[in-house]
């Protein structure tokens, strides 16, 4: 058991989520509520992810992040250090693979509101930001919650864009997935049995301890 490559995955789900959970709040809720001409455009950028091969989206941020990009070379001077094949590479990766599964269940829970929901928290004199924390976000609350369980459940189990961006350096970027992966190339199939249940009993945990919680804070709102 590759007990590294598993909490080095374990925190790259965490970043994730932390980063992601304030963007899937304010841009679900933009989504939402907000009508524009280039909405679906929006829209379709945001869900791009979901489509491309996750080598297509690999190799671009690959390229934007590479040493030979601004990007890359702003970092390389700030930091001394490059972005790609680091844990930060992952981290950006990472946060931008997954935005869909942020962002639409999220804003499908805003979309679930009623409008009147808003006008009476406006009429009652809360500003939007009040409004967002003490009325829209406790009813929107199942989305949010199931944006951050897909999104943490997916990170662990990413490959693709981890071994693009990444690559496979121990304690760095090699993840449980690529530790299997790495296991099975091998033929040290009693490793990889052993990764791939443990991966596989924290998903389940995750997912059922979380909309666990989500179904008790739901029924003290109702």
């Amino acid at each position: 058991m590759d007990w590294t490559a598993l909490d080095l995955s374990l925190r790259l789900a965490a970043w994730t989520v932390a980063i992601l959970l304030p963007v899937s709040i304010l841009l679900g809720r933009f989504l939402a509520i907000r009508e524009f001409r280039s909405k679906p455009l929006v829209e379709a950028l945001v869900m791009l992810p979901l489509v491309l091969p996750p080598t297509v989206l690999g190799f671009y941020l690959l390229v934007t992040l590479g040493r030979n990009s601004r990007i890359g070379q702003l970092w390389q001077d700030l930091f001394g250090s490059q972005l790609v094949f680091s844990f930060t590479g992952l981290v950006v990766a990472s946060v931008i693979f997954n935005l869909p599964f942020a962002v639409l269940p999220a804003q499908r829970g805003f979309q679930a509101i009623a409008s009147e929901v808003r006008e009476a928290a406006a009429c009652c004199g809360m500003s939007p930001l009040r409004a967002l924390w003490k009325v829209e976000l406790p009813l929107a609350w199942p989305g949010v919650v199931t944006a951050m369980v897909l999104t943490f459940a997916h990170t662990l189990g990413e490959f693709g864009i981890v071994l693009m961006v990444g690559g496979s350096i121990p304690g760095e970027t090699k993840t449980i997935a690529i530790a299997i992966y790495d296991r099975v190339q091998a033929f040290d199939t009693e490793s990889a049995a052993i990764m791939s249940a443990v991966l596989v009993a924290i998903s389940v945990s995750t997912i059922a301890v979380t909309f666990a919680l989500s179904a008790r804070v739901g029924k003290r709102l109702s």
